[in-house]
């Protein structure tokens, strides 16, 4: 008897951000996302989320100590897949972020990047 398998993908990731407007924009010019929603977060905190129709960041941040929650220590990377790597470049170069990394291997050219916050972003072109 074969046994019936659920199937998922990743629907969003929570990051705790210094500023989720400054991070909500960057996603924006990035990606060519927009802002899902805004509202309060545990904490005394607030979120924005940015994202697509399935996906998104929620950019937390608990108002007073941004740096208080520590979950993250055991994460390397998000990835971004974009359409195209040396647009997106510029973006994040624009923002005066410092792309690294550069690599071109299957299945696709990459580069990374830190954030204000040291979250660190792989951005991943197939085309």
């Amino acid at each position: 008897m074969t046994q019936v398998r659920p199937k998922g993908r990743i629907e969003h990731v929570n990051l705790t951000v210094s500023d989720p407007e400054r991070s909500a924009a960057l996603f924006e010019q990035l990606l060519g996302w927009h802002e899902r929603w805004r509202g309060p977060a545990q904490n005394g905190g607030k979120t924005i989320h940015v994202g697509e129709e399935n996906t998104y960041l929620a950019l937390y941040t608990d108002g007073e100590n941004h740096a208080g929650q520590r979950k993250g220590k055991p994460m390397n990377h998000v990835g971004l897949l974009v359409d195209d790597l040396d647009a997106a470049e510029r973006v994040v170069t624009e923002a005066g972020l410092c792309p690294f990394g550069h690599d071109d291997y299957e299945p696709g050219r990459r580069f990374y990047f830190f954030d204000w916050d040291g979250v660190e972003f792989e951005v991943v072109s197939y085309a």
